[in-house]
């Protein structure tokens, strides 16, 4: 497995966990990338279904959070590191909870069953690689995508978007530390990279937050 996605995997430990929430979530997002979290909850709200899965869970925060357009939904967790997959489905009490264990560089087992949504948020700027490259995400899941299916998401972009010097500094620090791969990640190839698996999809920006969606209409 590359080496690089187990480095951003990898930091996801228990103690970070404990403060990924305050730190990411509402600090970062509110003052280092100028897009509050409640942005993506409201757009998990917008998109998700009943028969949804995460992949790249974190903590579970917007899951935990949003609104769900029925009771007792089901959700697939899909990362590659067991400790948000633990912290995630305890969170998640009012869903029907399964956790897959696997790399979404790689095609995911065909065992997977087909979902009416999808979200990867704040995943492609953790992942190694261009956007051209690891936009390969999108072939890998549009399959396990229903007919009228929706894959949303969001990403931190590292060119063409407003930031200070924190910003600059943390993207810096963390695409050294291989946690972040984003330093040329930029909403042209978002966009080359939807389009090339999506005849239906959309793009905004919100701070240096890059939010997208594609419909599945087939091949």
């Amino acid at each position: 497995m590359h080496a690089d996605v187990m480095a951003g995997a990898a930091s996801y430990t228990k103690p970070m966990l404990m403060v990924y929430d305050m730190f990411v979530l509402h600090f970062a997002a509110r003052f280092v990338w100028k897009c509050p979290s409640s942005n993506i909850t409201r757009f998990y709200s917008d998109n998700i279904s009943a028969n949804h899965m995460d992949v790249g869970v974190g903590t579970g925060y917007h899951l935990q959070r949003c609104e769900f357009p029925a009771p007792n939904p089901r959700v697939t967790l899909f990362d590659l590191n067991p400790n948000s997959l633990a912290k995630t489905s305890r969170r998640l009490v009012h869903c029907r909870v399964t956790t897959h264990v696997g790399n979404v560089l790689e095609p995911p087992d065909q065992g997977l069953p087909a979902f009416d949504s999808i979200a990867t948020n704040y995943l492609l700027h953790c992942l190694p690689g261009t956007i051209k490259e690891k936009g390969v995400i999108f072939s890998h899941l549009k399959p396990h995508l229903n007919p009228g299916g929706v894959l949303f998401g969001t990403t931190i972009l590292g060119e063409g978007v407003p930031k200070g010097a924190m910003g600059l500094r943390l993207q810096r620090r963390f695409n050294e530390t291989k946690v972040f791969s984003n330093h040329c990640d930029n909403l042209a190839d978002l966009e080359s990279a939807l389009g090339a698996c999506f005849s239906e999809y959309s793009t905004e920006v919100h701070g240096a937050v890059a939010f997208f969606k594609g419909v599945n209409h087939g091949a």
